[in-house]
């Protein structure tokens, strides 16, 4: 594992933070579902209150991109994490209570996804103002590590948790480890707004900023962003890879039908989710083997055509251990792919917009999933599982290449001949 990053003390403390945030700030994810079925009885309101989060959390980010170019973003970051401190603090005396309301609930999840759409898009934009750009990558590869690996173990840990200390003690911890992540970046360094550098495009700056409007500061950010060919290719290949290479709809159909596995879930269906995060964990501890590289675009470009390379296998695959282990090497490619696409693209931006460019980001890195889940439910009914996951694959590789070929300067890129 690349853990040049940690020598640094201010990532170092915002990094252990974030395990701790990761794990102890995650059982949420868990027990809102499980408190909004148990209150209602209903799937369809556990669906709803995820459609208030995305919803809640790309505007958020758009706004808090705005925000980071036009203020501190380590106060930024504060007033985000002490938000979302309190979101889980209401969850906490609302479990407590035993208010079993459903509006309440919707609220605090709305009041999450604002708070963690602004963290989001500050953190970006802060992180490369506390490393140098040749460790951006491997900064990214450990801050992957740690949000993939609390994807596994809190929701482990929450499950085995519920029975014993029941959904309040659970929002409880969840406040508890936000705290320790404001204590970190209270300790930060500040980190103000900076004027754009000399010679280089694009609207922004604290004073360009300052007294605007937020839409119009979050539009700056997309106009800046579609200027830049880089960026625009950076965009396209990871909404090939996403759109196209997103077969999870399709996986308990797939499980069900063609590895025979039970009916609403199972065995089968469990290998099919847990492989692929199984393969990001694996390949980010050692991470170090990649991330020092500098031809970034190459390996960007070829992690994303081997991504779309395992998908078309996975749709081809006779037997669930060969897909699962498809999917263990894609979710390692996709760690590769990610890490690679965001040192990009916080390298190449100004960081007078680095806050717009990272919301800009988000919303369409999280958009993207849903498209390809709509995709492939669609055309899954359509033609069924296999040909429907196979042909996503194929989709993707072409795109990619189409996209490399036609701004080469992507597959040129080199991290060292960046100008800070």
């Amino acid at each position: 594992m690349d853990r040049r990053p940690l020598t640094i003390p201010a990532y170092r403390r915002l990094w252990v933070a974030s395990v701790i945030a990761a794990v102890g700030g995650s059982f949420s994810a868990l027990a809102i579902p499980t408190q909004l079925f148990t209150v209602t009885g209903s799937s369809a309101a556990v669906g709803a209150s995820a459609a208030v989060s995305l919803a809640t959390l790309v505007v958020s980010a758009l706004w808090g991109g705005a925000l980071a170019d036009a203020m501190d973003r380590r106060r930024l970051l504060l007033v985000a994490d002490g938000c979302l401190a309190l979101t889980y603090a209401g969850l906490w005396v609302q479990a407590a209570l035993d208010l079993r309301s459903v509006p309440v609930l919707m609220a605090l999840v709305a009041g999450q996804g604002l708070s963690y759409g602004a963290i989001m898009a500050a953190m970006g934009a802060a992180v490369p103002r506390l490393v140098p750009a040749d460790l951006l990558a491997a900064a990214n590869g450990l801050s992957a590590l740690v949000r993939y690996a609390g994807s596994i173990v809190g929701p482990l840990l929450a499950g085995a948790l519920i029975p014993v200390v029941g959904l309040g003690t659970l929002y409880l911890l969840d406040t508890l480890a936000l705290l320790v992540v404001a204590w970190s970046v209270f300790r930060l360094p500040p980190l103000p707004p900076q004027a754009p550098a000399p010679g280089r495009p694009g609207p922004g700056g604290p004073r360009a900023a300052a007294g605007r409007p937020i839409l119009s500061q979050v539009l700056d950010g997309f106009r800046y962003l579609l200027s830049r060919r880089l960026l625009v290719a950076l965009i396209a290949v990871d909404l090939a890879a996403m759109v196209f290479g997103g077969p999870w709809a399709l996986y308990p159909e797939l499980a069900e039908r063609e590895f025979g596995g039970a009916t609403g879930g199972g065995f089968e269906l469990g290998v099919l989710y847990a492989s692929y995060p199984a393969g990001v964990f694996a390949v980010g501890m050692v991470s170090g083997l990649f991330t020092r590289a500098h031809r970034h675009g190459v390996l960007m470009v070829s992690a994303a055509v081997a991504w779309g390379t395992t998908v078309v296998l996975v749709g081809l695959a006779p037997q669930l251990w060969l897909a699962a282990a498809v999917l263990l090497v894609g979710g390692g490619v996709n760690f590769v792919l990610s890490t690679f696409r965001r040192a990009i693209s916080q390298a190449s931006t100004d960081d007078a917009l680095r806050g717009r460019i990272e919301g800009s980001m988000i919303a369409i890195t999280m958009g993207g999933p849903q498209i390809g889940n709509l995709l492939h439910g669609v055309a899954g009914a359509a033609w069924g599982p296999r040909w429907a996951i196979s042909m996503g694959g194929v989709l993707t590789i072409v795109a990619v290449a189409g996209v490399t070929r036609a701004v080469p300067q992507l597959w040129r890129y080199d991290a060292r001949q960046q100008v800070e």
